[in-house]
């Protein structure tokens, strides 16, 4: 089989742009390397003009003579010009990783439907980019030979709100990567907290600054954590990640609760050093109200730390019985929880150990695996009558 991937969203730089549909895909890539008994095509944005993640004879790489690596531009040419790719690489099949496939190809498409955030959360996007990801990827959604997702909660969310039989979808659940792990020399984390100022212990939160995450409760059930601990209290709180939307809503948070001491905000954390601030952290604590995955849970699980997340959306199927789950509006659970296990270093710990044991259950190989599998079904001339997971 020829095999196409539409890979415009791969990075390899260290900013917020390799993080994740750009780690799904690079991973994705890696694992599909050995599977030599296809051929793979795969479409890049402008800026990838080469790509260290394989060196696979049998995966060719396009980079696109279109600066794709803008937005509006990326629009137009999945559109426009990867139809025309298709065929011209006479490919059998295309995977669409990112929600929406070429509407005017007759190439059999699987598309990857990672979350509706933007059905679910109409309001917090911009008006514009709204109705084009809800317009397109249900027409995508309805189009496609099949439809990946990530979380059998996203799957029931894309039948929700597309209308979309279960039987036309598949859950493939994304893996972990090999350098999210315990990290057992404590000189190394010493040096770490010493460069960043982390001499104090921390409860971590890592991922993007806006409230559908409840970073905002999260401010001010540390805030009750903060009062009911007494001046012998001396844990902070570390917000790492990029500002979303509203993220404004989150500063207001810790001036109105005066833990402006308590809480650090360092920005982006590289990907690099991501396991580092995890390994780092007494507590991880996660408190989305939806998530299509839910990433930064699963990567902290497998650094052993222990999470506290929510009983939201897909959460509960990335954490398993190895987390403590709360109500994502419940500010009170959410300070109790926090309070137990810094209490309770053994329940702690206890958690940790199987954060890493459910962990190891999410591997890219079972992922790239999975989709293999519905390429090959989907490719031209092969449907069959298929069994969804």
């Amino acid at each position: 089989m020829i095999i196409g991937i539409n890979a415009q969203k791969l990075y390899h730089s260290q900013d917020y742009r390799n993080a994740g549909i750009s780690r799904y895909i690079g991973q994705l890539l890696q694992h599909l390397a050995p599977r030599m008994k296809h051929r793979f095509v795969v479409f890049a944005n402008e800026q990838l003009r080469h790509w260290e993640g394989w060196g696979a004879a049998h995966m060719a790489l396009h980079a696109s003579v279109w600066p794709t690596s803008q937005p509006a531009v990326r629009v137009l040419w999945e559109q426009l010009v990867l139809p025309w790719l298709a065929w011209h690489h006479r490919l059998d099949v295309l995977h669409c990783p990112l929600n929406i496939r070429p509407l005017a190809t007759t190439v059999p498409c699987v598309l990857t439907i990672h979350d509706l955030s933007f059905e679910r959360f109409p309001e917090r996007f911009h008006p514009a980019k709204q109705r084009y990801l809800a317009a397109f990827t249900r027409l995508s959604a309805r189009r496609a030979a099949h439809i990946l997702t990530d979380s059998a909660s996203t799957r029931d969310d894309v039948t929700r709100f597309y209308g979309i039989p279960p039987e036309r979808m598949t859950v493939v659940y994304p893996g972990v990567d090999a350098d999210f792990t315990p990290i057992r020399d404590p000189q190394v984390l010493a040096d770490f907290r010493r460069r960043h100022g982390l001499e104090a212990p921390y409860i971590l939160y890592l991922g993007t600054l806006e409230p559908r995450k409840n970073v905002d409760r999260l401010v001010r059930a540390f805030a009750a954590l903060v009062q009911a601990g007494g001046p012998n209290f001396r844990h902070r709180l570390v917000l790492a990640g990029g500002k979303g939307w509203d993220y404004q809503a989150i500063f207001r948070a810790i001036e109105r609760e005066g833990v402006g001491d308590r809480v650090l905000t360092p920005g982006y954390v590289p990907r690099a050093e991501q396991p580092l601030w995890y390994n780092a952290a007494d507590l991880f604590v996660y408190p989305s109200e939806y998530e299509g995955f839910g990433f930064p849970v699963l990567e902290a699980m497998a650094c052993g730390v222990p999470v506290i997340t929510t009983q939201a959306s897909s959460l509960p199927e990335v954490v398993g019985a190895a987390g403590c789950l709360v109500p994502p509006s419940d500010e009170a659970a959410l300070t109790a929880a926090m309070a137990r296990l810094l209490s309770r270093p053994e329940e702690a710990a206890a958690l940790g150990t199987a954060g890493t044991a459910q962990a190891a259950r999410f591997t890219w190989g079972r992922t790239a695996a999975a989709c293999l599998a519905v390429y090959e079904h989907f490719g031209s001339g092969r449907q069959q009558p298929w069994l969804a997971s």
